[in-house]
């Protein structure tokens, strides 16, 4: 199909205050990874314009009504964004597929509404919230409440980037704090327009601000700010390290949601259809760039062949395309840079000993752009390269097990450790499956079913803490303890 006419030359620049900002030290391009053109122009926030932002948090949360506001009053300014968010679908959707090269009816189908879904919830949540008491100690009475924590540092990724900003976003708000929140540099298209959305659903100026640039520059001088009192990043592991230190330093809290290597394990009692579409999902939803993606998929011996033959023309017929179209489930890679390492794993792969059993190129019929062809390969063993690190892009590996035990030994032979995935019709078989994973999440004869009450989060280089609702309020609130003498 012929690439719909492109959107209008965006400018973004940091949101402090209530207002954009004019500064900006240096500028970086924004790229369509469908074409490679230069879509927008990113003005870097310097260490001096992030002080700006962290100021005017700081102000709004000190002194500021955001913090004092009924609960009632704050919720209804949540519900106000989201309807914002909701009323505005088609415009955001479009800029997100821009930058990030998602198919488009991904985006709609699940990015914004998670979006618009985030300040809900938070929303009902936080108006559910109650503190305990204490009498156990004679003549006194203890109860315990929270309070919010302060200005919070937010650093969003780039796969997802307004569904998992507006995550950290809503919670922070929520819970009476005043937020300045990092988008990818190469992905922030969207986040000035729900800056305004927000304003004018009513949240004070200052409550929420927005600075943009490169991790070593703009996210430094956020993460390593003194007036920060918290912080919440998801991204690679070795930033999220760099990050978790920086906080520790500091004695300052941080929650990192960090890389993964997830197992995909289908028994032979599987109801294999939906296995194969629920790994396909797993394994390629989002171009396969996502932390959760189940690229290991575990096959038991006696269903591996069968498997293997419906999954590998499963991957063929995946269509490729503009991501603008509404029928394309695969578009291009995020950046011409990622593109290319996740096709030196095929190399990587065949010198390590393992079987591409199909794709491994550029996907042929486009003369620009990011296109690869989805990649499916079979290991061995799990201890093959492909099945260690994290490619992060639409590539899959094929092993095989004999026993529970064996899938499970080879599921917990990783360094991460963030989700799993359980394919059985026996429940006992599922959950002492689910029991002996490693992990922070499971999914069982289901691909990535988010429940946002409860808490999301990775085991070992996956990260550390949770978000989720008494995740978050972990994080974004502090308890405090008050005893009275009757």
């Amino acid at each position: 199909m012929n690439a719909p006419a492109p959107l209008s030359f965006h400018a973004v620049r940091s949101w402090i205050g209530g207002a954009p900002v004019a500064g900006g030290a240096d500028v970086i391009p924004v790229i369509d990874p469908a074409s490679g053109d230069t879509v927008g122009e990113l003005f870097e926030a310097d260490a001096a314009e992030v002080d700006a932002a962290v100021q005017a948090a700081r102000r709004a949360f000190d002194d500021g009504p955001w913090p004092r506001l009924p609960v009632p009053e704050r919720q209804r300014i949540l519900r106000a964004i989201a309807d914002a968010i909701d009323a505005n679908t088609e415009e955001l959707a479009r800029l997100e597929t821009l930058h990030t090269g998602m198919p488009i009816s991904q985006i709609k189908g699940m990015h914004i509404p998670r979006a618009a879904l985030n300040f809900r919830f938070f929303a009902e949540y936080v108006g559910q919230m109650a503190g305990t008491s204490h009498t156990d100690v004679p003549g006194v009475i203890t109860y315990v409440t929270r309070q919010p924590i302060g200005v919070a540092a937010l650093v969003a990724p780039w796969n997802v980037p307004l569904g998992l900003g507006m995550m950290k976003t809503a919670a922070a708000l929520a819970f009476g704090c005043t937020v300045v929140l990092k988008p990818s540099e190469m992905t922030p298209l969207t986040f000035p327009i729900v800056a305004r959305l927000m304003r004018k659903a009513g949240l004070p100026d200052g409550a929420f601000n927005l600075v943009n640039g490169r991790g070593h520059v703009t996210g430094k001088a956020l993460t390593e700010h003194p007036g920060i009192d918290c912080i919440s990043f998801t991204g690679g592991t070795e930033t999220g390290r760099a990050i978790g230190m920086a906080a520790a330093k500091a004695i300052k809290p941080a929650t990192m949601e960090l890389g993964g290597k997830s197992a995909n394990i289908v028994f032979a009692d599987a109801d294999l259809d939906k296995a194969v579409e629920g790994s396909l999902l797993a394994a390629f939803a989002g171009n396969g760039q996502q932390c959760l993606a189940g690229s290991r998929i575990l096959l038991q011996r006696e269903i591996a062949d069968a498997f293997t033959e419906r999954f590998v023309a499963r991957v063929k017929a995946l269509k490729i395309g503009h991501p603008m179209a509404p029928d394309t489930f695969l578009g291009p890679i995020q950046n011409a840079g990622h593109m290319g390492r996740i096709l030196s794993f095929v190399e990587r792969a065949k010198a390590d000993g393992c079987e591409i059993l199909t794709g491994g190129g550029r996907a042929p019929g486009f003369a620009t752009g990011n296109y690869i062809e989805p990649i499916l390969a079979r290991a061995p063993d799990n201890g093959r390269i492909i099945c260690q690190e994290e490619i992060f892009g639409p590539f899959a590996t094929l092993m095989t097990f004999d026993t529970g035990e064996d899938a499970v030994r080879m599921a917990n032979d990783s360094a991460f450790g963030l989700v799993g995935y359980v394919w059985s019709q026996d429940i006992s078989k599922a959950l002492s499956t689910a029991q002996a994973l490693q992990t922070g999440v499971v999914w069982v004869n289901t691909p990535m079913t988010r429940e946002l009450r409860a808490p999301f989060g990775g085991w070992k280089e996956s990260g550390v803490g949770r978000e989720g609702g008494a995740s978050c309020a972990a994080l974004y609130t502090q308890e405090k303890t008050v005893t009275i003498r009757l």
